[in-house]
């Protein structure tokens, strides 16, 4: 009996193309912050971070109960600061954190969203 082996991870070649982002040159510590004042914003990087890193997820995973309308605007924010990449995925975009560009740009930077705890006195 022969078994073939079935692969469920997509390189990077049939991966989608990302969704327009700024290139690594281009990231702005302030555009960052910015994008990172929001709290809203700064829990979907933080649950991103949290996971793993090797796949896309949907707007839905997070389990947020907002208007996808304000979701999709706060998707925007991030992706356009140049903290996740977005791919669409048929009808739905998913989103990762762009770890490699973020931190040759800004060491650290990730490592404190990361340690954030939401709702404490310091988050």
């Amino acid at each position: 009996m022969t078994f073939a082996i079935i692969r469920t991870d997509p390189t990077s070649e049939e991966l989608p193309p990302p969704l327009p982002e700024p290139a690594a040159d281009d990231l702005r510590l302030d555009v960052i912050m910015g994008a990172l004042a929001d709290p809203l914003r700064l829990t979907i990087v933080h649950k991103l971070l949290l996971e793993s890193e090797a796949y896309d997820h949907a707007c839905g995973w997070f389990g947020f109960d907002r208007p996808k309308s304000s979701l999709t605007h706060h998707f925007k924010v991030l992706r356009e600061a140049g903290l996740i990449r977005q791919r669409q995925y048929g009808l739905e975009r998913r989103s990762r954190v762009r770890n490699e560009d973020l931190e040759a740009r800004f060491p650290g930077l990730l490592r404190l969203v990361k340690a954030w705890h939401p709702g404490t006195a310091d988050g």
